[in-house]
């Protein structure tokens, strides 16, 4: 992950942010706006290219929600980021469920999470039924929905993910393997039923 800040200076910016310090939100505003773009970037990657939402639009909008969510009480650079991917999550979603009533089943792309698990209209499924499930994981399991939430959506490495939700590695691989079995799984019994 590419940073210009290093992970305890942003949760320092964070911090000081929270109690008031304007130079602290100019300061952190440019490496955050970032990071944002990045991963809007990732999430994005599985929208069609004639997609109506575009990359900077969902960023500005994950990003104005973040700046005017004053109330959040920052606990460091990952509680930041992870409010940030479920933010550009919901601002998807929300797009998608729009456009679906709209079209009643509208034109979603393929949004592939590796060779076992494809979200396609053509199975009826789209990022909204990929979004119920993950809301459903969370219930479970937590962690695990974060894990998959970062590495899908974001599109973070193993590595990246550990440093992120502050876990080992082998604990991040063991999630992402457990999530998407469980994903499939629950995908699948809804396509039976």
């Amino acid at each position: 992950m590419k940073k210009t800040l290093m992970s305890s200076d942003i949760t320092g910016l964070l911090l000081a942010w929270n109690a008031g310090d304007d130079k602290a939100l100019e300061a952190l505003v440019p490496t955050v706006y970032e990071e944002l773009r990045r991963m809007a970037k990732c999430y994005m990657a599985g929208e069609s290219t004639d997609h109506t939402l575009q990359t900077s639009a969902l960023v500005n909008e994950a990003y104005l929600r973040l700046i005017d969510s004053s109330r959040v009480q920052w606990k460091n650079r990952a509680h930041f980021f992870a409010v940030s991917a479920q933010l550009m999550r919901r601002i998807l979603v929300d797009f998608a469920r729009k456009k679906r009533n709209k079209k009643r089943g509208g034109n979603l792309q393929m949004l592939p999470l590796d060779e076992g698990l494809v979200v396609s209209g053509d199975r009826a499924r789209d990022i909204v039924a990929l979004d119920e499930a993950l809301n459903e994981l969370a219930v479970a399991h937590e962690r695990v929905s974060r894990v998959v939430e970062l590495r899908f959506f974001v599109g973070l490495s193993v590595e990246e993910t550990a440093a992120v939700l502050e876990i080992s590695e082998d604990t991040v691989n063991r999630d992402w393997r457990f999530g998407k079995a469980w994903l499939v799984r629950e995908l699948r019994k809804a396509d039976h039923s």
